[in-house]
């Protein structure tokens, strides 16, 4: 069975949700995880630091590192990644996966959300990526499988998924852009860029936010995300690159015919995310957690 075990992950945006839940999904295998994050101390509406995310992952089986980062700054980010390269030894995975939201249209959105949107989601994605490079091409160098994993949508160029939030989309997008180019770019360094998405709403606390306990019962729980991004980060790299994957679709190739485990309530009809292509039907048998 493929492992993650004494891997070393550098995630953004770990200290809770669906990064908190990849991270969890490794350490259950014995890999180091660097939490890279703003969230030091407690926020008043949102549960969850890099401190809490670090107990969670050492109980689970791994090794943490947390490390406050605004992936906004180059130079945290930097330092961020050599941090964790010099604690752990190196870097063989980095997983994008801080993101920043504002599903309002064009002229609800001020520009300070725009270039929030786009500095985390795009331009931090870049940043990380960037950073993370050099130590990845090591890692390969030693023969330890580097990937890079954005938590982004495919590339689906319909007018629908811009109309609503232009700017978010765009921010989005700009991180899936990064996998189209990277792929291609680093391909003969043997680094894999894939990125991977839900099909349907995640149940985080930004959900909670949103729309409370009504919303969340309409949703998957982030284990979901976790199982599909261990699948995508034990593929063998210079095989498995330039992909846009969708959660139940990946899980249901490899194997998993149960989606009930991930309602939040089996009972429930879900409620489909955004970018997901028409062209990309749910697996059979994942019904009985019903889509709308």
């Amino acid at each position: 069975m493929a492992t993650l075990q004494n891997k070393t992950l550098f995630i953004t945006g770990a200290s809770r949700g669906i990064g908190l839940a990849i991270a969890l999904r490794a350490a259950a295998d014995g890999a180091n995880v660097a939490i890279a994050a703003k969230t030091d101390t407690p926020h008043p509406k949102l549960p969850g630091t890099i401190h809490t995310a670090a107990e969670q992952i050492e109980a689970a089986g791994g090794k943490a590192l947390p490390i406050v980062c605004d992936i906004r700054d180059e130079g945290q980010v930097e330092a961020a990644v050599k941090q964790t390269a010099v604690h752990f030894g190196g870097i063989d995975i980095c997983v994008n996966n801080a993101s920043a939201i504002s599903l309002t249209g064009t002229l609800e959105t001020p520009m300070k959300r725009y270039d929030l949107m786009n500095q985390v989601n795009a331009r931090g994605s870049y940043l990380v990526s960037q950073k993370c490079i050099p130590f990845l091409k090591e890692a390969q160098r030693r023969g330890n499988n580097p990937h890079v994993l954005m938590l982004s949508p495919p590339l689906d160029m319909q007018p629908k998924w811009f109309g609503p939030h232009v700017a978010y989309t765009i921010a989005k997008y700009g991180m899936s852009l990064c996998v189209l180019g990277m792929a291609e770019e680093f391909a003969e360094d043997g680094i894999a860029f894939n990125a991977l998405w839900p099909r349907t709403g995640i149940a985080t606390a930004a959900i909670d936010l949103i729309g409370g306990e009504q919303m969340r019962s309409h949703c998957r729980k982030p284990e979901i995300m976790a199982d599909a991004a261990h699948i995508v980060l034990t593929r063998p790299a210079r095989q498995f690159t330039g992909r846009f994957l969708i959660d139940d679709v990946l899980l249901h190739e490899h194997g998993v015919d149960d989606f009930d485990q991930y309602a939040v309530d089996p009972s429930q009809e879900l409620w489909p995310d955004f970018f997901v292509p028409d062209d990309v039907p749910p697996p059979p048998g994942s019904m009985g957690s019903r889509l709308d």
